[in-house]
């Protein structure tokens, strides 16, 4: 943000930010050119997209519900492994798992955060409906290369 948030703002400020592609678009091209139009897709959203947005919303508030915003084909990735969600510790001892709360369940959402073991280690949580968790297992190819990233921890 230009200016940017004063030091002791406190509060939630996110926005949506959605990379588009076709199925065969990422099946022909490389995960390298697939995570740089995610990056293309960051690195547009500047600060005057976000206050163009600002004044449109002040002109017709409304509040997203995020299980009805995409349609069932997304997939939705939200939090970052920047947060350092294991470094805070309350009195009873470090964190075993991170989980999000139930408003941000639904089918294809996925939540990172930092890897449990650190070193640039990150943990995600995926979220499925039955329906496609018992399509994913289904698949042969994925069950392989489940298996094999087990044998490798």
């Amino acid at each position: 943000m230009d200016p940017p948030l004063p030091q002791d703002y406190f509060g939630n400020c996110g926005q949506m930010v959605a990379g588009v592609t076709t199925a065969g678009e990422l099946l022909q091209k490389s995960l390298g050119w697939t995570a740089w139009q995610l990056h293309q897709a960051v690195v547009n959203h500047t600060d005057k997209v976000v206050l163009d947005w600002l004044h449109s919303w002040l002109q017709s508030p409304y509040v997203h519900q995020l299980a009805r915003v995409f349609d069932r084909c997304s997939v939705v990735m939200t939090s970052s492994p920047r947060f350092n969600m294991y470094g805070s510790e309350f009195g009873i001892g470090r964190a075993v798992a991170l989980r999000s709360g139930y408003a941000n369940k639904f089918d294809g959402k996925v939540t990172s955060y930092p890897g449990y073991e650190g070193g640039g280690s990150v943990d995600l949580e995926v979220s499925l409906s039955s329906d496609s968790m018992s399509a994913l297992e289904s698949n042969e190819e994925f069950m392989e290369a489940v298996s094999v990233s087990n044998q490798l921890h």
